[in-house]
Order: structure tokens, then C-alpha cells, then sequence
């Protein structure tokens, strides 16, 4: 029973659901840690008689400190050199997740795609999403979590909604195609083949790279079938300088290249009706401790 546990036992036993809170809300691993921390010091100082539901407590605190410190980041990434993508996580959830609608629903709330969308919602319209989006809170608990009214949180439920489902790309969600269509890409811009590429790129995908301005990548998105198959037949001549390993990150396969046993960029393809429609590669050095490259 609760009554039983320790102050740390009972932190620990959330710790998990308050990072994947922080971690949607932020997009970064480091910033989420950071929350997760500041509420554990609340929770040490806090006169724990009086919390009658520690989940409900915990998570209130660490949505209220992750939507103080957005409002900061957002600030910051007005300066970012270069497209801002999330920072990747390794995400194989392995038998922690046996129902697959559930998976599913995990998967799809860390994937790149949403969290790029849930960059442009308010801080409050993230934090609703997060919480009843990939975690099911009930609206009272959410308004609850938010000191708004249950009407409120529902209409900001509502916007945040309309909103995702009008800028998110569609994807597919098969994880086996898109594990065969990333070894096929990698297999092609390994080799520089700019044919095989092309066959594989749909006639408007994107390639979005993430260098904060740290590393090289492109500085703007490239658009367009020809234009990024160039661009990563040009790059391919650095391959042979890599060790490519294809995993399980932010939900959905990735290629994690390393150079001289250390890890140099994350590379992931979003994937609709066989092809490929973007291409998103992180290589700023600060955003890839997140990932397990074994």
C-alpha cells in the first residue's frame, strides 16, 4: 500500500510516467530530466500527510514546472541555427507493452512527426494534448493538473486536436515495412546510388536536418525528389567512415551512425504508401545522449 512506501519509493514508481510527460511536453531529454528532478525536490520538501494521491500530485507538479520551462525554451529556439527537431530517444519497449493499441499510442506520441506539430501549440494546449493524447488522463484529472475548469481543458483539448490532425503528416505505422524501406534507403545512399534513391523518395519529400548549427547539415529544408536525392548522393562519399545499425527510436526505426565509436547522427524516415516522404536527420552533438548506441 501507498501508506507503506517510502517518499522515494513512491517517486520512483512514477518516475517513469512523469518523464514521458516531460519528454512530450519538451522534446528533450536533457530539460526533461531536469523537470523530473525539480519536482522530485518539491516532493522531498512537501508535507506528504496531506497528499492523499501521489500520481495525481507528482503529475501536476511536473506539468506545471514543464510548461514554465517550455515557455523559456520557446524563447531560446527563436535563436536555433537551423530546423529544430526533438531530441531522439531509444524507445524499443520490448515486452513493457504487450497491448499493441496501446504501443501504437506510445509510438505514435514521441514520434517525430507530432512532436515537430506540437512545437506550434501553446503551452497549455501541449499539455492537455500530452496528457490526454498519450496517457488517457480523464478530463476533471487534466483540469485538475491545470487549475482550469473541465469546459476549458476540453475546449483546449479540442484545439490542440484540430490542430495536430491538420498539420501532422500521414505516415504509415507498420513497422516492419518501414524497417525494410530504411534498410533499402541505407543501402542505396550507402552506395550513392542516386537511381535507387529516387525510386524509393516520393515526388515531394522533405529532408529536415538538425545540426544546431554544431555540425555539418543542411541549414533549410530540402524539398523535393531530385534536390535531397542529390544532396545524399553528394554525402555519400563519407560512408565508408560510418557504422550504421538500424533501431527502434522516438517509436519507429532509425539508423544510428557512429564514427570512431562515437555516435554522430540519427537519421529517420517518415513513410506513407511505400515511399518515402521525409527524411530527418539530428546531428547536433547535444541532442543525441538520449540515444543507446550499443
Amino acid at each position: 500500500m501507498a501508506a507503506d512506501m517510502t517518499s522515494t519509493d513512491q517517486f520512483e514508481a512514477h518516475r517513469s510516467l512523469l518523464t514521458g510527460v516531460a519528454y512530450r511536453m519538451l522534446g528533450r531529454v536533457a530539460d526533461a530530466e531536469d523537470v523530473v528532478q525539480d519536482a522530485w525536490l518539491r516532493w522531498t520538501a512537501e508535507d506528504r500527510a496531506e497528499v492523499r494521491e501521489p500520481r495525481a500530485y507528482l503529475v501536476r507538479i511536473t506539468t506545471r514546472l514543464a510548461i514554465d520551462r517550455l515557455r523559456q525554451a520557446q524563447v531560446r529556439r527563436e535563436a536555433y541555427v537551423g530546423p529544430w527537431l526533438p531530441e531522439p530517444v531509444t524507445t524499443d519497449l520490448g515486452s513493457a507493452v504487450p497491448d499493441s493499441a496501446e504501443r501504437a499510442m506510445l509510438a505514435e506520441s514521441v514520434s517525430f512527426a507530432v512532436l515537430v506539430v506540437l512545437e506550434s501549440l501553446s503551452p497549455l494546449e501541449r499539455a492537455v494534448f500530452v496528457l490526454r493524447e498519450a496517457f488517457g488522463f480523464p478530463y476533471a484529472e487534466i483540469a485538475a493538473v491545470l487549475d482550469r475548469g473541465e469546459a476549458a481543458v476540453r475546449q483546449l483539448a479540442g484545439r490542440a486536436r484540430r490542430h495536430v490532425d491538420e498539420r501532422r503528416p500521414r505516415y504509415d505505422v507498420d513497422q516492419a515495412e518501414r524497417r525494410a524501406l530504411t534498410e533499402r534507403f541505407l543501402a542505396a545512399a550507402g552506395g550513392g546510388d542516386l537511381e535507387a534513391l529516387l525510386r524509393l523518395l516520393a515526388p515531394d519529400v522533405r529532408l529536415v536536418g538538425d545540426s544546431g548549427g554544431k555540425a555539418k547539415a543542411p541549414l533549410r529544408i530540402v524539398e523535393g525528389a531530385d534536390k535531397v536525392g542529390r544532396f545524399l548522393s553528394a554525402v555519400s562519399g563519407d560512408a565508408g567512415l560510418y557504422e550504421f545499425r538500424v533501431t527502434e527510436v522516438n517509436g519507429a526505426p532509425a539508423v544510428l551512425a557512429r564514427a570512431g565509436g562515437k555516435l554522430d547522427l540519427v537519421l529517420q524516415l517518415e513513410v506513407a504508401d511505400g515511399v518515402i516522404t521525409c527524411v530527418y536527420i539530428v546531428r547536433n552533438p547535444d541532442k543525441l545522449s538520449g540515444v543507446i548506441a550499443e
